[in-house]
């Protein structure tokens, strides 16, 4: 007698057990994009350019008591599971964290690569506004500028600021109050 093949589409959560797999992938790290695991390997040039933009926030960033880093970003409800290039935390919510929300940050920011740029300019945008990420920074490597997206909501960022070539100082506003000088970028 051979047995029936499991049906796993019943009486398991697909949402949480995709990203309960994706939390034990062996290897690169992975994040889940509308519902499609994908691998998080960043070069060399890709970690440059974060570290351009990680070492001017850092000092403010512990100035707030926030911590600097490219922790897990939960986002329940819903297919997605990020890994962004930078988010900027309360240290009191990071310590012990296997992952946070969007609303839990203070500024996201996402580093392009060739490919993922679309993902990171629309996907990412509209989902970390839908999931309250007061300040999403995308520095776009393949068009070579940057955008500050502010005041999120539902249907979208309400005020955005760019795409700025790179070169241009672009103000971070409250509670970061400081400028961001893309020329290393």
């Amino acid at each position: 007698m051979t047995a029936e093949p499991a049906d796993y589409s019943r009486g398991i959560d697909p949402e949480r057990a995709l990203k309960y797999a994706v939390q034990y992938i062996r290897g690169d790290r992975a994040q889940i994009v509308e519902g499609i695991i994908e691998p998080v390997s960043p070069t060399w040039d890709h970690e440059a350019t974060a570290e351009v933009i990680r070492d001017q926030i850092k000092p403010r960033a512990r100035e707030l008591g926030c911590v600097t880093g490219s922790g897990n970003l939960d986002l329940p409800g819903s297919s997605n599971w990020y890994v962004p290039g930078i988010a900027v935390v309360p240290a009191a919510d990071a310590k012990g964290a296997g992952a946070l929300l969007p609303d839990q940050t203070l500024l996201v920011v996402e580093v392009t690569s060739e490919s993922n740029a679309e993902t990171d300019r629309i996907v990412k945008r509209k989902r970390y506004a839908e999931y309250g990420a007061p300040l999403y920074l995308l520095v776009d490597r393949v068009e070579r500028s940057v955008t500050l997206f502010a005041e999120p909501g539902r249907l979208g960022y309400t005020r955005v600021d760019g795409p700025h070539p790179f070169g241009t100082v672009l103000h971070l506003p409250v509670p970061f109050d400081l400028d961001l000088d893309t020329g290393e970028l």
